[in-house]
């Protein structure tokens, strides 16, 4: 009979280690989290829900087209007027803070793994490791790192929504053509200019899709994060599922897939120049 394999008790132990050592580290992380979050919060509610609805919008009708902008203004109305324009405000604060702080880390992590063999040979395990961890696993080191609230919806978001802006990042430099790069490099270039002025304009079409995975990765976190106190319209998605309520779980859910479709529609667009209709 063979014995069985558990190192829960050591990985314990390591929170509680960090947690003793580096309580002051991970302070400091959840004020900064929580201040870009409630920054931007404040920000968007000043728009007021119909100046970001006329936002949407005139995004749409400017990088899509009209057809699209008529969906986007029937979302917004749907979203405004089923009541849920507060919590939709909310949700869209954290999608985007989350979404920034993965980029921050991402791309630069995409860059340097592309550039060297070593550290990606190391990071895409890590990659994929992400990528394949069940989401709901995430709230919990980080409920424990950070408490309740806004900071560990976001840490949890960032680590689950980042792989793939670093795998096409990565993925995007090291398509691009060698003949662009041998071309740069005989003119001169040094490894920096290279970088900003060959490899990352190439490589934009393939980082902008990446952008755009993260961004809808991040929002279908957030709805999970509600679990952990972090608001938006998953409060109202977790309350239809705590009181078994239909009604109230397919009216926000259709909230939450509006909010997804125009987040998706629009930043996809942004890597493209505006359709001529």
């Amino acid at each position: 009979m063979t014995g069985s394999v558990d190192f829960s008790a050591q990985i314990d132990a390591g929170v509680r280690f960090l947690l003793d050592h580096c309580g002051l580290f991970f302070d400091v992380i959840a004020g900064v989290l929580d201040t870009v979050a409630g920054t931007l919060e404040q920000g968007l509610a000043r728009l007021s829900p119909w100046g970001l609805a006329a936002i949407a919008v005139g995004l749409s009708l400017w990088r899509v087209g009209k057809g699209y902008a008529v969906f986007s203004a029937a979302a917004t109305l749907y979203i405004i007027y089923s009541g849920y324009s507060e919590h939709a405000v909310v949700t869209l604060a954290l999608t985007l803070s989350s979404t920034l702080f993965s980029l921050l880390a991402g791309i630069p992590l995409g860059i340097m793994i592309a550039r060297r063999r070593r550290a990606g040979t190391l990071v895409r395990p890590m990659l994929d490791f992400m990528q394949t961890m069940p989401a709901f696993v995430y709230l919990i080191p980080a409920t424990i790192l950070f408490g309740l609230g806004r900071p560990p919806g976001i840490f949890a978001t960032v680590l689950f929504a980042m792989p793939p802006v670093v795998r096409l990042t990565d993925l995007g430099i090291r398509q691009v053509d060698s003949s662009l790069v041998e071309a740069g490099l005989a003119f001169g270039c040094t490894r920096r200019q290279l970088l900003w002025k060959v490899q990352l304009p190439n490589a934009l079409p393939s980082i902008m899709a990446g952008v755009n995975q993260t961004i809808m990765m991040a929002m279908s976190m957030v709805i999970i994060a509600s679990m952990v106190g972090a608001g938006g319209l998953g409060n109202d998605v977790l309350t239809s599922i705590q009181q078994l309520d239909i009604g109230q779980g397919l009216q926000s859910g259709i909230a939450v897939v509006l909010m997804a479709m125009l987040l998706d529609r629009l930043s996809a667009s942004l890597v493209r120049r505006p359709e001529v209709k």
